[in-house]
C-alpha cells in the first residue's frame, strides 16, 4: 500500500493542494462580495466546502499531478496542473449546481478554479526557486560560456540547470540582433570570432557550443579558440545519452564539426525485420561490424551471430556486448568468409534470415603492393562465399558493405569491391527467394585504418601531420550513420541493386588535419603540416557512380539506388583463375586479369 501511495501521489503535496484549494473557494466568495461576505453567504461556503475540496481531489488525482516532482516542475508539469484544476473546476460545478443550493454565487464557480490554479502554480514555482537556491554552486564551479543562438543557448541553459560545476556568464550568438539582449539573466556579449575577448573579459576558460552539429558556429568557434586557451565542450549527443551516466558536456570532437542531421529509420520495418530473428555479420569485429552489431542488438534480435577472423576483435565485441544486452543471445565465431565450408557449417547450425558481410580488406596502399591476390581472395571469393551460403541457408536478406572506391577503380582494393558487387548481383540471379543488396559509402571517421587515427598519433607526438596531397578529397560520415543507413538499405533494397549513401559535402584532408590540430588546443605553427605525395593507386577525388551510372531517388531521403551498366562475371572462371594463380601470382599478371573482369578500371 506504502509503494502505491508513493509511486501515484505524495501524501504531503495532496494535503497542501487540498488546504489551498480550500483557501481559493473560501477566497472566491470574499471577492464575490466585495471583501465582506455577508454572515448567511459564509454559511454557505463552509457548507459547500467539502465538494469543492473533494472534487478538485479527484480532478489532481485523474490527472496524475502527484507524479510530479514539484523542484523540477516546468511548462509541462503547468499544463498538467490546468487539466488537473480544469477537471476539478468542472466537477466542482456539477455537484454544486445539481444540488440546486438555494442563493449559490455562481460566479463563484468560474472565480475559484483561477484562484486555485493560481496558488497551486505559486506554491510549486516557490519550491523549485527555493530547491535551486538551496541547491546553489558547487565551490569548484568553473565560469562558461555558451556559443549559439539564443533558442541554442535556452536549451544548454535548462540542461545545465541545477548543476553545481558550471556558471554561465555569457552567450556568444551568430545572429547581430541577438547582441546584447539576455536570455535567464546571461548576456549575450557578441559572436563566436569574440571568443577569446569573451573569456578574458569574463574570467571564463570553457566555452559550450550549443550550435547543431556541422553548422558554421562550430567550426568559427574551433578557429577563434585556436591558441587562446579556451576549452570547447559540447552536449552529448542522443545516442550518448544512452551510453552514459552523465548527461553533462563533454570535450568537442571531431564527428561534432563535421556532424549531420540525424538519420530517419524505419523504426517499425526495421523492428520487423530484425526482432526475434537470427541476423549473421561477417567482419563484426571491424569498426563497421560493430556497429552493426550494437544497432541490431537495439532492434531486438532474437540471435546474434558474430563472425570474425580476429580472436582479439571477436573476444572485446562479446564482452561488450554481454554487458549492453546482457538478455540477448550472442553467438561468436572465428571464422575466414574464404573457407567456404567453414560458413556453410556457421549458416547450418544457426540459419540466419539475414546476412550483414562487412568482411573485408580494405587499406588501399597495403592491397596494392605485395598483397594484391590477398584483396581478391578475401573481397571477391569472401564475398562469393558469403552470399551463395546465405542462399542456400535461405537467408531473406543480404547486404554486402561496399565502397566509394568500388567507382571507376584505379587502386586494386577498390577493382576487387567492385567484382565483389558484381559477384552479389550473380548470386541475386541464383537464389531468388534472397534480397540481394550492395552498400557503398565514403570514408568513415574514427575506423581502423582512417586518416583520424594516424593524425590523431602524430599530433601527439608533436607532428608533423603528413598529407599525401593539398587537394586531396574526400567523404566522411560518422560510424553510426553508416551502419544505420546499411540497416536502411537492407531493409528497402530489391535485389540486385547496389544503393549509394549521401555523403554530404567532400572534405580537403588538410583541412581536417587543421581541425584536429585546434581541437588538441595546438596551432599550426607548433604542429606542422607536410606533404608526402600520392601514394599507389590514390585517386585525388573519390566518386559514388561511375561515368556511365546514373541514380535514382528512393524514399528514403539520404539513400538512392545506382543504375549499374556492368558485365557480370563467370564465377567458375574466377574461380578457376584465382586457383591457378596460387598464392603469388605476378602483380601485373593479377591487375590485367582485373581489368578483364572490372572494364573501368584504370591502374594508377
Amino acid at each position: 500500500m506504502k509503494a502505491f501511495l508513493s509511486r501515484y501521489f505524495n501524501p504531503l503535496q495532496l494535503f497542501i493542494d487540498v488546504a489551498l484549494v480550500l483557501a481559493a473557494w473560501l477566497l472566491a466568495f470574499w471577492l464575490r462580495f466585495n471583501l465582506d461576505i455577508p454572515a448567511e453567504f459564509e454559511q454557505l461556503a463552509w457548507a459547500s466546502a467539502p465538494w469543492a475540496v473533494a472534487a478538485y481531489a479527484l480532478g489532481l488525482l485523474a490527472a496524475r499531478v502527484y507524479r510530479q516532482v514539484w523542484r523540477y516542475v516546468g511548462l509541462p508539469e503547468l499544463r498538467q496542473l490546468v487539466l488537473g484544476v480544469l477537471f476539478g473546476g468542472v466537477l466542482t460545478a456539477i455537484a454544486v449546481l445539481m444540488q440546486r443550493i438555494p442563493n449559490f454565487p455562481r460566479s463563484v464557480l468560474a472565480l475559484q478554479p483561477l484562484i486555485a490554479l493560481l496558488m497551486l502554480g505559486a506554491v510549486r514555482a516557490t519550491w523549485r526557486t527555493l530547491s535551486e537556491r538551496q541547491s546553489g554552486v558547487g565551490v569548484d564551479a568553473r565560469r562558461l560560456l555558451i556559443v549559439g543562438s539564443l533558442q541554442d543557448a535556452a536549451d544548454a541553459l535548462r540542461a545545465l540547470k541545477g548543476s553545481q560545476q558550471w556558471i554561465p556568464v555569457g552567450i556568444l550568438s551568430p545572429l547581430p540582433g541577438e547582441r546584447g539582449r539576455s536570455l535567464q539573466n546571461v548576456r549575450v556579449l557578441g559572436g563566436a570570432d569574440l571568443i577569446a575577448d569573451a573569456a578574458r573579459s569574463t574570467g571564463a576558460s570553457t566555452a559550450l557550443i550549443a550550435s547543431p552539429p556541422g553548422s558554421a558556429e562550430r567550426g568559427q568557434a574551433l578557429l577563434h579558440a585556436a591558441g587562446s586557451g579556451v576549452t570547447l565542450l559540447t552536449m552529448p549527443r542522443p545516442d550518448e545519452w544512452l551510453k552514459t551516466e552523465s548527461a553533462g558536456p563533454r570535450r568537442i570532437e571531431l564527428e561534432d564539426l563535421l556532424g549531420r542531421a540525424s538519420v530517419q529509420l524505419d523504426v517499425a520495418g526495421l523492428a520487423e525485420m530484425i526482432s526475434g530473428q537470427t541476423v549473421l555479420v561477417t567482419g563484426a569485429g571491424g569498426s563497421i561490424g560493430s556497429e552493426l552489431c550494437r544497432q541490431i542488438a537495439r532492434f531486438g534480435v532474437g540471435r546474434l551471430v558474430c563472425v570474425d577472423t580476429s580472436e582479439y576483435a571477436v573476444y572485446q565485441l562479446e564482452q561488450e556486448l554481454r554487458e549492453a544486452h546482457p538478455q540477448m543471445q550472442g553467438i561468436y565465431y572465428t571464422a575466414n568468409v574464404r573457407e567456404p565450408e567453414r560458413l556453410r557449417a556457421i549458416a547450418r547450425a544457426q540459419r540466419p534470415a539475414v546476412v550483414f558481410h562487412a568482411a573485408a580488406y580494405k587499406h588501399v596502399p597495403l592491397m596494392e603492393q605485395f598483397n594484391e591476390i590477398e584483396a581478391v581472395q578475401t573481397n571477391v571469393l569472401g564475398t562469393l562465399n558469403a552470399a551463395r551460403v546465405a542462399g542456400e541457408s535461405g537467408a531473406r536478406h543480404f547486404v554486402m558493405i561496399s565502397t566509394d572506391k568500388a567507382v571507376n577503380p584505379t587502386n586494386v582494393m577498390g577493382a576487387s569491391k567492385r567484382l565483389a558487387e558484381l559477384m552479389v548481383q550473380a548470386m541475386a540471379r541464383q537464389f531468388p527467394a534472397t534480397a540481394y543488396v550492395s552498400v557503398r559509402f565514403g570514408n568513415v571517421l574514427g575506423s581502423s585504418g582512417s586518416v583520424v587515427p594516424l593524425f590523431t598519433a602524430q599530433i601527439a607526438r608533436g607532428g608533423p601531420v603528413t598529407v599525401t596531397h593539398p587537394e586531396i578529397v574526400r567523404y566522411f560520415m560518422t560510424i553510426p550513420e553508416a551502419a544505420q543507413l546499411v540497416l536502411q538499405a537492407g531493409l528497402m533494397g530489391k535485389s540486385g541493386q547496389i544503393f549509394v549513401l549521401d555523403m554530404g559535402e567532400p572534405m580537403k584532408i588538410v583541412e581536417l588535419a587543421r581541425m584536429l590540430i585546434r581541437l588538441s588546443g595546438r596551432t599550426e605553427q607548433e604542429i606542422p603540416i607536410s606533404y608526402t605525395g600520392l601514394r599507389p593507386g590514390e585517386k585525388l577525388y573519390e566518386e559514388l557512380l561511375a561515368d556511365d551510372e546514373t541514380t535514382e531517388p528512393t524514399p528514403h531521403p539520404k539513400l538512392r539506388v545506382a543504375k549499374t551498366a556492368g558485365q557480370q562475371p563467370d564465377i567458375e572462371a574466377v574461380l578457376a583463375w584465382v586457383a591457378q594463380a596460387g598464392p603469388a601470382p605476378e602483380a601485373g599478371v593479377l591487375r590485367e586479369w582485373l581489368r578483364g573482369q572490372v572494364p573501368e578500371y584504370a591502374p594508377r
